[in-house]
């Protein structure tokens, strides 16, 4: 094993051991973290595990209405049917009433902040009903591939057959973060409701202001609690330019001490502190030089065409990457512009940022100087064949016309 390779056995050995604690150090069984700027997955732990969600389900509820509600000004009123049950299952609610008139946009705030479940069995009903609603839910768990994430209901609460992994409640938060209505929604700190009986706060902001957490890099985010789901996250943040999402599961169910947030803050600081986006190559830098044959350019430069930006370590160091090149080694000006002439990768800790193919951008011109230096030998063997041509041909000539003389 060379130097160099060795030296990167040794920094992925640390990655993971810190990785590693990292895992052990959170209360959450649960847990993957994204770079969505790279769409990478940084963190993970038991990731692929089927559990309960609890009240992240709502993510996929409020998705559902806006993408099917023309107006979220519409305006509905509340009635028995949606505060069913909700006593006896210890549900969360938003605080709407019985002969509430509020907007379906005021429903959406409920759903999202407080955790409201007759915010939730309200929309259920103005879509048909639960059992209709709760098909498109899992028509689109189906249309965006999840496997293993079914849905029973609209609120998140605790019924056999409804669960998911974070790794796909993550696929489905990020769907909906695309969605500008859904993200300003997550994103808002506090929203009055459209009659303006009601304030209500990010259960977020309500954690910070708690506990005093420093994590002014959160944007915001859902909770959830059940007692077989435990404490829930799912969060979105930004520090240095870097946009993150984690999703956590299955902390300790300990209201007084949010463990969910401490893990996300825990989680978030890791990365924040020991990587960061990079410049790890200039757009116009050189990578390296192609040689050249019979041409009077020395050599072909190929520069980078765009700068590369990397999350990386912040122990990056240039010499890490790797640049590797696959084609034809000496550029003659027999090839013509356009020339495929080989490919380029270049790697970081075998990771690979960039492959793309060379090609010939300009002619070369001919050194006929340089052909005669490196052709020397073969050109003064032609010129001795030649002259031994000439002289053979010329003795030939010379016999054949004394012949000829010696006839007349």
């Amino acid at each position: 094993m060379n130097k160099a390779k060795y030296i990167i056995c040794i920094i992925i050995f640390f990655l993971n051991i810190n990785v590693s604690a990292l895992a052990n150090s959170i209360n959450s069984e649960n847990a993957i973290l994204y770079n969505l700027d790279e769409n990478t997955i940084l963190f993970t732990k038991n990731p692929d595990e089927v559990i309960s969600i609890a009240s992240l389900t709502k993510i996929m509820t409020a998705i559902i209405v806006i993408e099917n509600v023309e107006n979220l000004e519409e305006k509905i009123v509340l009635i028995n049917e949606d505060f069913k049950g909700l006593v006896e299952s210890n549900a969360a609610v938003a605080g709407f009433y019985i002969g509430e008139e509020v907007t379906i946009k005021d429903l959406l705030y409920g759903l999202l902040f407080p955790s409201g479940a007759e915010a939730a069995q309200a929309l259920t009903r103005y879509f048909g009903g639960k059992e209709r609603f709760v098909e498109l839910m899992n028509e689109k768990a189906k249309e965006l591939g999840l496997q293993n994430t079914k849905f029973k209901n609209e609120t998140g609460l605790d019924e056999e057959g409804h669960h998911s992994t974070v790794r796909e409640v993550g696929t489905f938060f990020q769907y909906a973060l695309k969605n500008e209505t859904f993200k300003n929604i997550i994103e808002t700190k506090e929203y009055q409701t459209s009659n303006k009986r009601k304030i209500f706060q990010s259960t977020i902001v309500k954690f910070i202001n708690k506990t005093n957490l420093s994590v002014d890099y959160l944007r915001g985010g859902k909770t959830g609690t059940t007692a077989n789901a435990g404490l829930c996250l799912a969060s979105i943040a930004e520090s240095n330019g870097t946009n993150y999402m984690l999703i956590t599961a299955r902390a300790k169910n300990d209201w007084v001490n949010p463990t969910h947030l401490y893990d996300a803050k825990t989680i978030y600081d890791y990365y924040i502190n020991h990587y960061e986006n990079k410049i790890l190559l200039e757009k116009e830098e050189k990578i390296l030089d192609l040689k050249t044959q019979y041409a009077k350019e020395e050599n072909i430069p190929l520069y980078n065409k765009k700068e590369i930006l990397k999350y990386v370590s912040k122990e990056f160091k240039k010499e890490d990457l790797k640049i590797s090149y696959d084609g034809i080694e000496e550029i003659t000006p027999f090839m013509k512009k356009g020339t495929k002439l080989g490919i380029l990768t270049i790697t970081y800790l075998d990771e690979e940022i960039m492959k793309e193919d060379i090609i010939l951008e300009e002619e070369l011109h001919f050194d006929l100087i340089k052909i005669y230096e490196l052709k020397k030998k073969e050109i003064h063997y032609l010129f001795l064949i030649i002259l031994i041509i000439i002289i053979i041909l010329n003795r030939k000539k010379r016999k054949k016309q004394r012949k000829l003389q010696k006839k007349k």
